[in-house]
């Protein structure tokens, strides 16, 4: 049993064999995929919330990335909670910051808290996107969820529909670079730490130190695909069957097999989720 936390099956690079790729992802035995609409795209959303209804084990989740923020109307955020009456709606996301890029870090911290409150209202995790801004989004997660700055200390973790309020925001750490430290500071809220393709690549050593280090019980393996494919496959477009080689790897990481694995992510996307097994 395998799931896929992170995918944009909206994306044009599979007009062509859309199903075809769900199929492939059946057969690989993916149990469960996450699609990530774009919020400020009705056809990302439109696209993504019709697979969901069209395809067993596939869920969806909707929101304004840090890339998009400039382009952010209230209108979007006025829609969140009509997205989230759809039972296949599982998250806020993806959102966060990035300062890889030039995009205005204000603009951006205002629209990852708007979408931050409204996921706490809605009762729904929240999908973080982070390049080079883990100082900031550390920060903002705390005061979001009126905790002090943790280290390593971890909460017991409930399903979303029962932690957001008061506790705070809670869910995915969508592509994880951040640090050991940062991944256990965040554990502590009450996220899980998703990994993609990447962790498989040759120069990867220090993130795949990261991984060893984190409990596997908040563990959760994506492909962000059509992006970052895994070893072998880098450099072809990538999909959710890819999700294989990224567990594969988590697996070789704690000492476990593959299947064992894959199972435990699994887990911790129902524990996160609410799903049943």
């Amino acid at each position: 049993m395998y799931i896929d936390s992170h995918a944009h099956l909206d994306a044009v690079d599979f007009d062509a064999d859309r199903d075809a790729v769900i199929a492939r992802a059946h057969d690989a035995g993916l149990r469960y995929i996450l699609l990530i609409a774009d919020l400020a795209k009705p056809e990302s959303v439109e696209r993504s919330r019709d697979l969901a209804k069209r395809h067993d084990g596939i869920y969806w989740a909707a929101g304004i990335d840090p890339h998009q923020s400039s382009h952010a109307l209230h209108e979007h955020f006025e829609t969140l909670p009509l997205l989230a009456a759809d039972p296949k709606f599982l998250a806020v996301g993806e959102i966060g910051l990035d300062y890889f890029y030039d995009y205005p870090r204000d603009v951006q911290a205002h629209v990852f808290t708007k979408q931050i409150e409204i996921a706490r209202e809605l009762r729904r995790p929240i999908i973080i996107h982070c390049r080079d801004a883990w100082s900031d989004l550390r920060r903002i997660l705390h005061e979001q969820s009126g905790a002090v700055p943790r280290g390593a200390e971890q909460t017991p973790v409930q399903p979303f529909r029962d932690q957001f309020a008061p506790a705070g925001p809670s869910g995915i750490l969508h592509c994880f670079t951040g640090t050991v430290d940062d991944a256990l500071d965040l554990i502590g809220l009450g996220f899980y730490v998703s990994f993609a393709g990447n962790l498989t690549y040759k120069k990867s050593e220090e993130l795949r130190a990261v991984a060893r280090a984190l409990p596997a019980d908040r563990l959760l393996a994506e492909t962000d695909c059509p992006y970052l494919a895994p070893l072998p496959y880098r450099g072809r477009r990538n999909e959710p069957a890819f999700v294989r080689e990224t567990t594969r790897q988590l697996a070789a990481l704690h000492g476990r097999n593959e299947e064992d694995m894959g199972r435990q992510l699994a887990e911790n996307f129902l524990r996160l989720s609410g799903l049943a097994l």
